[in-house]
């Protein structure tokens, strides 16, 4: 599933309080996702890194009650007690666990409690793990538990990875990168047993790696460090092309200026030229940018409005809107 499909989904699941488990290959989101669902309704949201925890963790440690004289678990302090709170218990990596800790969260899955702990009624249970075929260190799920969960499988989605970067205002010229080489956001390949490759949380590495006015010498390096070495060179070397950019800021008050026919220049001015509308997004700017892309390539004129609507920007407040879509209704049928 897309991501923006797997969130609908798994939002009425949440809500519903089946047991989900997210399947997927590594740095693609996952985690991500299920803590901007808890936020967006309002619930709290405890992420368990499973592969990091003992067995005692969860089930907590065993004592003697002198008053009723028997054992008793001391139920671990970080799970969620409060009867009325409501919120998303996140149990990630379960299948990269050690077998000991997997038996006590099945039972917390199964049951909806472990030792002496029981979950608040007001708490979904939600678990993320990578594919067997990822070659990472899995376990494979006893069938008893797995038929417990609901399983979704989530892809990567370049169109769905560009509403989240606009939004989180990423970096033009990443935007851009990846949509002009879409095939760079993930590459991920287990038999390359490679440290640094392409994924949707790299490359937000690389965002911040830009942001942090590094010095140009040391770029290289640090974006191989996140994406791979091949990655990292043909990223620097698309970013070359910004000398060959015009003023955006001049495009947006309507000035006619010339443009370089160049497929990468233009892909990048397109995801600038949007980025920018988001900070002056008025039926004026606008309409400038829309009458900018009808001098442009019939398939970039497109895709600019494409990625405007993508980014939350409506190019139907323009008056030239109806101009447009005249000039450029057979591309849209």
């Amino acid at each position: 599933m897309r991501p923006s499909e797997l969130t609908k989904s798994l939002e009425c699941l949440i809500q519903g309080q089946l047991p989900t488990f997210i399947w997927g290959a590594p740095g693609i989101g996952k985690s991500s996702i299920v803590k901007q669902i808890a936020k967006k309704n309002g619930l709290e949201f405890l992420d368990l890194r499973l592969s990091l925890l003992d067995p005692t963790d969860l089930k907590g440690i065993p004592f003697f009650d002198p008053e009723l004289r028997q054992g008793v678990w001391a139920s671990p302090s970080f799970l969620p007690k409060e009867p009325h709170s409501k919120g998303v218990l996140f149990l990630d990596e379960i299948n990269t666990a050690p077998p000991a800790v997997q038996a006590s969260a099945y039972q917390l899955v199964l049951d909806r409690k472990v030792g002496e702990y029981e979950l608040p009624e007001g708490w979904s249970i939600v678990s993320a793990g990578n594919r067997e075929s990822d070659r990472g260190v899995v376990y494979r799920m006893p069938p008893a538990l797995a038929n417990r969960f609901v399983h979704l499988e989530m892809e990567v989605s370049l169109d769905d990875w560009k509403v989240w970067a606009y939004a989180s205002n990423v970096s033009s010229e990443l935007i851009a990168y990846l949509s002009y080489e879409s095939e760079a956001l993930f590459d991920f390949l287990p038999e390359r047993n490679e440290k640094a490759f392409p994924t949707p949380r790299s490359w937000s590495y690389v965002d911040k790696i830009l942001k942090s006015n590094m010095d140009s010498n040391l770029l290289l390096e640090s974006i191989a460090g996140a994406v791979g070495k091949e990655e990292a060179v043909k990223f620097l070397n698309f970013l070359k092309v910004r000398k060959d950019l015009p003023d955006i800021q001049s495009l947006l008050e309507g000035k006619d200026l010339e443009i370089k026919d160049d497929s990468r220049v233009l892909q990048v001015l397109i995801s600038g030229l949007v980025n920018a509308l988001k900070d002056e997004n008025t039926p004026q700017t606008i309409s400038s940018v829309l009458n900018f892309s009808m001098r442009l390539p019939p398939e970039f004129a497109v895709l600019l409005v494409q990625e405007m609507q993508m980014a939350g920007i409506n190019p139907e407040i323009s008056e030239v809107w109806q101009e447009w879509v005249k000039l450029f209704h057979y591309l849209l049928d």
